[in-house]
């Protein structure tokens, strides 16, 4: 009887089947992913997959989905064009959503979707128009990168005025910024 006084049936919050599926380059877009699927877990059903390993199929048994990708050297890996330009009118008929994680997204005015050079490029290449966008700044991991992988980051980040000491890593993730794009993606 004591809870039929307190319960409210407009609080109750459905459970969705969430896919969180993602292209990553050095493990960060993954981790970022980790990190949303903890936030929205908990109310949800959440599946984390590698892009590579989604099919059209296993897009079909899903309420929400959710697309992360990384850049290097300027460029979303074609897999993920390609991915969403084949799968573009189911993930229309879904709710869904998008993220870019890139290191020039450290920049104030380059830190938006409406800002970010590199996810207004991706935008114009796709077909699909994301219901929610998002962009991350990522993760420079000198230590790990290969030779060239180095020199070509280093060399970059000097003409960006970013950190270029490969002795270091460097994150700029705002995690708070993922956990609130967690937070809007459970209420989708």
């Amino acid at each position: 009887m004591l809870d039929q006084m307190f319960f409210d049936p407009h609080s109750v919050q459905r459970m969705a089947n969430i896919l969180i599926a993602y292209s990553t380059t050095d493990g960060h877009t993954r981790e970022i992913c980790l990190r949303i699927k903890a936030v929205i877990e908990a109310p949800h059903q959440v599946t984390l997959c590698p892009l590579v390993e989604c099919t059209a199929n296993d897009l079909q048994a899903f309420d929400t989905i959710v697309i992360g990708a990384s850049i290097r050297y300027g460029k979303h890996h074609p897999q993920v064009i390609a991915f969403v330009n084949q799968n573009s009118q189911l993930l229309d008929r879904k709710s869904n959503a998008f993220f870019s994680v890139n290191v020039v997204a450290r920049k104030p005015k380059k830190n938006t979707p409406e800002t970010n050079p590199y996810l207004q490029k991706f935008l114009r290449q796709i077909a699909w128009r994301p219901k929610h966008l998002a962009v991350f700044a990522g993760k420079l991991n000198y230590p790990s990168y290969r030779f060239f992988d180095r020199m070509m980051i280093r060399f970059i980040m000097w003409m960006t005025k970013g950190p270029t000491d490969t002795k270091n890593i460097y994150e700029f993730t705002d995690w708070k910024q993922v956990e609130d794009f967690g937070r809007h993606v459970s209420r989708m």
